[in-house]
Order: structure tokens, then sequence, then C-alpha cells
């Protein structure tokens, strides 16, 4: 496959409650890379991935995700942004109401699919994508963390989308699980997709070399790091 730029941010300026974030802060990104965001807790990591899905505003410079111009959005183009990209949280936000299957079925049904054939075969492929091919009829309280997760990662896969947005995935697990998880985002970049991932979390940088960009003091700075 030939790289294709998936991200472009020149010169942006990032803002919360009227304090500055980021200024000044650049970064491309090509199709299949991944790339760590590491920085203190406050340094701009989690905001620099809403900027990116349209949940905060980029108040200058230059944004550019998957061909939308994020300065100039309008806001009914927002949604079909977001089919393009896979969110992972660090809090999860499964409903709590349904299966997992029925999670997974509900953003299926939302975001065009009709078939109920193609829904089933779509949503057995993402879990068995991440290992967990026979957890579609559980609740989501019956699941470990770590499990979660990974309905979460399936969650993000379920449109095809050429890059993942993965903002502290492993924030709320255990050492060994989070290792589990980082190995199946560096496995997801493998087959193609590019994978954008926060984390305070340097064992796990050192652990899966990958590129690297850092928060610090409103910039952002590319600090190197070897390919994934």
């Amino acid at each position: 496959m030939t790289n294709e730029e998936l991200l472009y941010l020149k010169n942006i300026k990032l803002c919360l409650d009227e304090n500055i974030v980021l200024q000044n802060a650049s970064l491309t990104l090509q199709d299949g890379e991944f790339v760590y965001v590491i920085g203190k807790v406050g340094s701009g990591k989690s905001s620099l991935l809403k900027a990116l899905y349209c949940e905060i505003p980029i108040m200058e410079g230059q944004g550019f995700v998957m061909g939308y111009d994020l300065r100039n959005i309008k806001t009914k183009d927002i949604p079909f942004l977001r089919r393009k990209l896979g969110i992972v949280f660090q809090d999860f936000q499964l409903l709590t109401d349904r299966t997992v299957f029925k999670n997974l079925e509900f953003v299926l049904k939302a975001t065009g699919w009709t078939k109920k054939q193609d829904i089933e075969t779509r949503i057995n492929d993402v879990l068995e994508q991440v290992g967990m091919p026979n957890k579609g009829y559980k609740m989501p309280h019956e699941l470990s963390g770590g499990e979660q997760q990974r309905i979460v990662i399936a969650r993000s896969l379920l449109n095809e989308p050429k890059l993942i947005l993965a903002d502290e995935p492993t924030g709320n697990l255990d050492p060994e699980t989070s290792i589990q998880i980082v190995q199946l985002l560096h496995d997801i970049c493998k087959k193609g997709k590019a994978v954008i991932m926060s984390t305070h979390n340097y064992t796990i940088v050192e652990h899966f070399p990958a590129r690297v960009v850092k928060c610090e003091n409103e910039g952002l700075y590319d600090v190197g790091g070897l390919k994934s």
C-alpha cells in the first residue's frame, strides 16, 4: 500500500476554558503508521485527540484529518468524519443495558447498516479480530476491564476506519492487561490501520517501540522512536 497522509496539522492552537493547551503544534501521520502521544497529565494529549474528531475546536493554524478541514468543517459533516475514525476511550463508554452484540449492532445501525446478515457477519468479524469471538452474548458488567477494552477496540473497527484514535486505552487496566491491549493495537496497525495512542505509561512505549511525539510546555515535539 502506498503511503497516504491521513493527518496534517500545522501550527495549531487549542484552548480549554480559555487556557492555551497547545500552540504552534504540528503533526503529520501516514497511512499505516503507529504514533504514541506522551506527556504529563494535563499536557494536552487528550485535547489533541479530541480536536481530531471535532470534540474541541482548533483556534488557529491548519488541521486536516481524512481529507476534512477541521477549521471549517460543517456540523452536519462531523458524523461522517467520525465514521472514518475508530475511537477508543479510556473509560470504555459501552452501553451497560445491552449485550456486547447489541452494543456493536447499535453502532452499525446508527451508521447506516440495514441488512441483518451483513450486520451479524461484521460483528463476528471484529470480535474475532480482537480475540473475543464467543463474547457477543455477554453483558459489559460480566467482562473484565481488559475484555471490555477489547470490545471497545472491536467497536472502533466496525466501519473499517483507516485511523484509530486511542485515548489512554490502558489507563484503567493492570500492567499485564495493558500490554495485551497495546499488542492488539500494534497487530491492528500491522494489518494496515494507522494508530495514534495517547499514554503516560512509558513502560509500554519501551515495550512496543514506535514513533513518539510529546506534549510539553504547550508544544508538540516529535522525539522520534522506532517504526512499528
